[in-house]
């Protein structure tokens, strides 16, 4: 059994978590930190857990982290890098599902995040946690940055047609991703109240957003060309939907010539044929967030509306597939298990 300690397990992120391994048949929940509801039990806060999760949240300091085998950070940026050391150091394993490992240049990380980067020498170490297109490096990690839920989905919608090459003009990337409100994590925000984002769509982030440089400098590895590199650039304007989980996102390229007479669908059902938690759907489809509701599930179609412009339509859970269940994915990995153990839930429907 995996000896797992969770920190910050209070918000949706932490939940999702442990809603997910409540039912992992390799996974032993040994701590779940939160300073403000210390003492608290977990089904108190999350009745759906009643019976599932018997234990209460405790403070860092009494929850003996350093005796895990791995430690989730559902966190603030900034608090993973902060504990990673020590319990590196300690011989746990560490996946943080915020910013503080992603972004490998810290001074787009500081410029993004606002705060300085204390431990670059863990963070050039960190192994970038998207099973599906970074799996080998996974399986030796001691230290994973579990992307960002939009980043995940556009990296999966364009991967293909980088991956092949000259398929695309790769420096004029379109990305409208749209996000349901609990993507802005369990606090009081005007923004995030029901009567608030309700009856409405709007954009956000439109002068820039913070997972855009996230968005290019993977974009770039995928590519195969340096970091800096504009040869490859994505535009991503995020948007708001009034749903309480998903994320919907159309993505753009231009076709060149060679990517005009491929074959598109054939490419992207090559390229993720076998990957258990991806559906590249029929042809004409045009997927549902719904389709993916509390699963670890991407669904990607393929369109060609005109003869020169590719568009590909990627849907998943933003706490799933965006989050939590491909963080328990990553552990599955680093610990030789199936990475399918645990996260084989169906899809809720209605």
């Amino acid at each position: 059994m995996i000896k797992i300690g969770i920190v910050g397990g209070t918000g949706y992120t932490g939940v999702e978590l442990l809603r997910i391994l409540a039912t992992h048949p390799q996974a032993k929940i040994a701590a779940i930190t939160s300073r403000k509801e210390a003492g608290m039990a977990v089904a108190e806060m999350y009745p759906s857990l009643r019976g599932r999760v018997d234990l209460a949240f405790s403070t860092p300091d009494e929850s003996r982290l350093a005796d895990c085998d791995v430690v989730f950070f559902a966190t603030p940026h900034g608090v993973a890098m902060a504990q990673a050391p020590e319990l590196l150091a300690a011989g746990v394993k560490v996946i943080d599902l915020a910013a503080d490992f992603r972004l490998q240049d810290t001074a787009t990380f500081e410029r993004w995040y606002g705060m300085a980067h204390t431990c670059p020498d863990v963070l050039r170490e960190a192994v970038y946690g998207l099973p599906e297109l970074n799996r080998e490096a996974l399986r030796t990690a001691r230290v994973v940055g579990n992307p960002g839920c939009y980043p995940t989905s556009v990296q999966l919608g364009f991967a293909p047609l980088l991956k092949e090459g000259g398929l695309i003009d790769a420096a004029h990337l379109i990305a409208n991703c749209a996000s349901g409100v609990s993507g802005a994590g369990r606090k009081a925000e005007v923004g995030s109240l029901f009567a608030e984002a309700a009856d409405s769509f709007k954009a956000y982030g439109v002068k820039g957003h913070r997972h855009g440089p996230e968005i290019n400098e993977q974009l770039r590895r995928i590519a195969g060309v340096t970091p800096d590199d504009a040869s490859v650039h994505c535009l991503f304007v995020p948007h708001l939907l009034p749903i309480l989980r998903g994320i919907h996102s159309t993505l753009y390229a231009r076709l060149t010539p060679q990517g005009q007479a491929a074959d598109l669908q054939t490419l992207y059902e090559g390229f993720y044929r076998g990957e258990p938690f991806i559906d590249v759907m029929p042809p004409g489809s045009t997927p549902e967030t719904r389709s993916v509701r509390a699963s670890n599930v991407a669904r990607i179609a393929v369109h060609k509306p005109t003869p020169d412009t590719v568009m590909v339509l990627v849907v998943e859970d933003n706490l799933t597939k965006g989050a939590s269940g491909q963080a328990v994915q990553c552990m599955n990995l680093l610990f030789g298990l199936p990475e399918t153990t645990g996260l084989t839930h169906v899809p809720v429907l209605p």
